[in-house]
């Protein structure tokens, strides 16, 4: 646990008491702090109604990521820290405050930002290196052990929490792509980007900056002037990019640190990152092990023994030629589509809670799927997307799609993709959870098939 010392016999007020608001809560009790914590779903005994207290005593707002500031309305409790002159920060800033003398190796992105997070830290582990990691990705930041000089935390940043870490100042700043998502939380997709740039604030020119330019918002982030001091270097899925870190036909390509057109290895035979966005994954992972220092062939080690990310296009298991693929992460469709271009004769298991635009982008990208399974609030909305373009069939839910996908795909071989385009929210309480359900559909599936 990381003990934020600075705040003791200070008040502290923490709204929201997910997990890292009471991770927060027991990290600053722990310091010394009083803590005044408030949680509007909670029925506790001791919270303290932030909307009533005497802000004139409050030092600091600790205030869970998914709960606005800003857009779609603020917060009520917010509008009084504002009112009160008091700052809204969330837990990774009372770790960077707490740990100032550690690597911080910070990455933001719409997609792969969870598999990169993870890839990053098992590299480094793998190289030798004293590694935490965690922020929005698994562990809360305050639970997260105390590092020092020879110890790098690996942090997965959304961009609610680069709204509240004023402090970061990331020895390696990552940037993997930009597709439009939470614009009601940022008042559209300029204030969205804007949210992610703050992973940029206050680098210096020792530092780096590593930029996936795969679509064309992130190259104009890439080309803007004064957009960092640090050491800019672009990576890319797709061939050549100057001075920077690429793949090319499936050779990982470094012209940042190495030699010019020096071939690092082979990304197609990793099993655990199939797929072009995986590439990409695995070029900014290696960009940012070298960054810190991480010896080449360790870190190549370190890609080829990946094991993957649950519920990241993670194998489960293979029925009778068949391949069940749980993509529950893919909550969009730009990450749907990334998956759906990976595999050949998809049966395909969509639909919950839909994301603003739905699936219409992913219309042109169908080529490989023979047949769509729709789930969730979604369904009827996606069927009127897919109708003349491809066959659909409304199953309504989770266990319904995997039997009638596996009915029709047991006869010729093919992949079960699990991969939604959608929030989980309607049916399952998290991504993890209707990940988990899939996989035990899946081998509920192999259990009966060996009968």
């Amino acid at each position: 646990m990381i003990i934020p010392t600075t705040y003791k016999d200070k008040t502290v007020a923490i709204l929201g008491l997910g997990k890292s608001g009471l991770s927060a809560l027991h990290a600053l009790k722990e310091a010394g702090a009083t803590v005044w914590a408030w949680d509007d779903q909670s029925d506790q005994n001791d919270l303290v109604d932030l909307t009533k207290a005497d802000w004139s005593q409050i030092d600091l707002l600790v205030m869970s990521p998914g709960i606005p500031h800003t857009y779609p309305a603020p917060h009520p409790v917010a509008e009084l820290a504002r009112a009160h002159n008091v700052d809204i920060v969330c837990d990774v800033e009372l770790l960077v405050q707490t740990q100032p003398n550690a690597t911080y190796i910070a990455i933001t992105g719409t997609n792969g930002k969870s598999t990169t997070t993870a890839l990053i830290s098992h590299i480094l582990e793998v190289a030798g290196f004293n590694v935490q990691v965690g922020g929005n990705f698994g562990i809360p930041a305050l639970d997260l052990d105390p590092l020092d000089e020879d110890g790098v935390y690996v942090l997965e940043m959304s961009s609610y929490q680069l709204e509240r870490t004023p402090s970061l100042r990331a020895d390696v700043a990552i940037w993997m792509n930009i597709s439009p998502d939470h614009l009601n939380r940022h008042g559209g997709l300029d204030g969205y980007i804007a949210a992610k740039k703050n992973i940029f604030n206050g680098q210096s020119n020792e530092q780096f900056a590593l930029i996936g330019v795969d679509d064309a918002h992130s190259r104009a982030v890439f080309a803007e002037d004064g957009l960092t001091n640090a050491r800019r270097i672009a990576i890319s899925a797709q061939g050549p990019v100057e001075d920077g870190i690429f793949s090319d036909e499936d050779i990982l390509i470094d012209e940042a640190f190495v030699d010019e057109g020096t071939q690092v290895m082979d990304l197609s035979a990793i099993k655990t990152l199939q797929g072009r966005h995986n590439q990409q994954n695995a070029a900014t992972a290696y960009a940012a092990a070298m960054a810190i220092g991480a010896a080449p062939e360790w870190i190549v080690r370190g890609l080829a023994s990946f094991p993957g990310l649950a519920h990241r296009q993670e194998n489960v298991c293979v029925v009778e030629g068949v391949s069940f693929i749980n993509d529950s992460k893919a909550t969009n469709a730009d990450a749907a589509g990334k998956a759906l271009s990976s595999y050949e004769d998809i049966y395909w298991i969509a639909g919950g809670q839909a994301k603003e635009g739905g699936i219409d982008s992913l219309k042109d990208e169908l080529s490989h799927v023979k047949k769509a399974y729709l789930i969730g609030e979604a369904q009827d909305a996606f069927a009127q997307t897919l109708e003349g373009v491809l066959d659909c069939e409304r199953c309504t839910t989770l266990d319904k799609a995997v039997l009638r996908a596996f009915a029709d795909a047991r006869a010729t071989g093919g992949v079960i993709l699990l991969s939604p385009a959608c929030a989980s929210w309607d049916q399952f309480t998290s991504f993890e959870a209707r990940g988990d359900a899939f996989k035990d559909l899946a081998w509920r599936v192999q259990e009966e098939a060996a009968k």
